[in-house]
């Protein structure tokens, strides 16, 4: 168990889909991330970044995508000062194969993972393909996470692959439009479900996650909270764990 030191706080923040829907949007958010990181680094003890850092990422052997300088030069800046920094792969983002560790020595997970802190413990997931329904895209998400599948697509040039692959992304955003950022129901939201699913078999102070775009802290009984980090595209949100409590907040930066 890590002890959150006097003064220190830990920050969860998630859903950046930084390339979308253009350049020039993106730009703006990633501007706002980078220095909201600025104002956090004095205080961070560990940051959390809970999935779909961008709409699309693939790691080709010696290719990475363009862009993002900004945002991987702070989170290098971070690491490199001490600061522990876990990322989660989130539905846009899976396809990653070691340049986070080597290159910014970020450890990346691609399951839910549990943490202890302060005595409390921490159940974090990007939070797709968990709870019930959606079995296409569990599906699919068995397809993208295969071996086979991944090596086939990195025989694609990076122009054509990259292109394809921000051509679904934008035709999925278009197919879904707000769906993830409007609120169903504590009894049809499937990762309320899921985590009290949970709770049935082991205890989990927070169940932390990303993916809805819909920031919300919420009690499930016996001293368990769910959280939704929210995202950085309408949002804004983030959460902060100061050694005792949780906080759900928004940059007004």
């Amino acid at each position: 168990m890590t002890e959150v030191k006097p003064g220190k706080k830990i920050y969860f923040l998630s859903d950046f889909h930084l390339g979308a829907p253009d350049y020039e949007a993106s730009l703006v958010r990633e501007k706002k991330i980078v220095a909201f990181l600025d104002t956090i680094k004095q205080d961070a003890q560990e940051i959390f970044i809970v999935g779909d850092m961008f709409d699309f990422w693939y790691e080709y052997r010696q290719v990475v995508p363009k862009g993002y300088v900004r945002l991987l030069g702070k989170l290098a800046e971070l690491t490199d000062s001490g600061i522990a920094i876990h990322f989660f792969l989130g539905n846009h983002d899976m396809w990653m194969s070691g340049y986070f560790e080597r290159e910014l020595h970020i450890p990346v997970y691609d399951a839910p993972r549990i943490f202890e802190r302060n005595g409390k413990s921490f159940y974090i997931a990007h939070g797709d393909g968990l709870g019930p329904g959606d079995h296409g895209y569990k599906f699919l998400k068995k397809v993208f996470r295969n071996p086979v599948c991944q090596w086939l697509f990195g025989q694609l040039h990076p122009t054509w692959g990259i292109g394809l692959a921000n051509y679904f992304s934008r035709k999925s955003r278009a197919k879904t439009g707000n769906a993830d950022a409007v609120f169903l129901g504590e009894d049809n939201e499937w990762l309320i479900i899921y985590a009290k699913e949970v709770l049935t078999k082991q205890h989990y102070d927070f169940f932390v996650f990303g993916h809805r775009h819909y920031p919300l802290d919420l009690p499930l009984g016996n001293n368990s909270r769910y959280v939704n980090l929210g995202d950085w595209i309408t949002n804004f949100t983030y959460a902060c764990f100061d050694g005792t409590d949780m906080h759900l907040k928004t940059c007004e930066a």
